[in-house]
């Protein structure tokens, strides 16, 4: 199972992913409010995946997307949206993204993208 890097401006979310994910097995090695803190956090922890939420104070999903992915173009980030967010998935997505989950969490698919993401980028 993955090491995880929860980034999410709002705890609660931070603490349902992490739950999720728990559950599925997965180590949770470090968490992050912000974009700015995500990319020190990531590149402190090393993680095997990032789960980022696109809107974010300070510094946003992309934008920190885009500054993990220039310090390591192998990193693997799924963006986390609310519904209705299209045109910033798609924008992710071309900035690197490997994958994406949407708001209101549901498990299954939380726990299916970050496998399909973990085993299909070395």
């Amino acid at each position: 199972m993955g090491r995880i890097l929860i980034v999410d401006d709002t705890m609660f979310m931070r603490t349902l992913l992490k739950n999720i994910l728990f559950s599925g097995g997965h180590d949770i090695v470090g968490e992050a409010a912000d974009g700015a803190e995500a990319l020190a956090r990531y590149q402190e922890l090393k993680p095997d995946l990032v789960t980022m939420d696109v809107v974010m104070p300070k510094v946003n999903g992309i934008e920190a997307l885009k500054a993990i992915k220039a310090a390591d173009p192998a990193a693997k980030v799924i963006m986390c949206t609310a519904v209705g967010q299209e045109q910033m998935v798609k924008l992710a997505v071309k900035s690197g993204a490997r994958g994406y989950i949407v708001k209101p969490f549901q498990a299954p698919k939380v726990l299916e993208e970050v496998k399909s993401v973990l085993s299909a980028y070395p």
